[in-house]
């Protein structure tokens, strides 16, 4: 299927909706989820458009890794977790609901179950407040 530059994630980063951005350099995004799975819950988008991994360049694919890696180090320090899940899907039936390439971010406290993703939206005053943690973290 090919790209659609309508999708939430799109719009997203060309500022027509807002998000609570913590990381962004000329390739890559970083956002808090707005219907986060855990405290810290944060989604890393390339700039290119690609549909999901089975399209993307894999330049992209590298660039955003990358940063996949250092917001995994930041969210678990940002928030004393005891670790992180790494989730990116590819298509409807494998889960995925915007079909913008994006990877999930989640810090995880043992013992703690993740949320339902599809649940309410977060506060917006905490997702901001979780967004700081997390830019503190990236920048020590």
């Amino acid at each position: 299927m090919d790209y659609d530059d309508s999708n939430i994630f799109a719009k997203i980063l060309r500022g027509e909706i807002p998000s609570h951005r913590v990381y962004e350099d000329s390739d890559v995004v970083a956002f808090m989820d707005v219907m986060p799975q855990a405290n810290g819950h944060v989604l890393v988008v390339p700039k290119a458009p690609s549909r999901n991994i089975l399209d993307a360049d894999p330049a992209t694919l590298t660039k955003t890794i990358a940063i996949v890696r250092k917001l995994a180090v930041a969210t678990k320090k940002a928030f004393d977790a005891d670790g992180v899940t790494i989730m990116q899907f590819n298509e409807a039936p494998a889960g995925q609901s915007v079909f913008h390439l994006h990877f999930h971010v989640i810090p995880r406290v043992d013992g703690v179950p993740l949320r339902h993703h599809a649940g309410e939206m977060e506060k917006s005053e905490i997702l901001s407040a979780n967004a700081q943690k997390i830019k503190a973290a990236l920048s020590q």
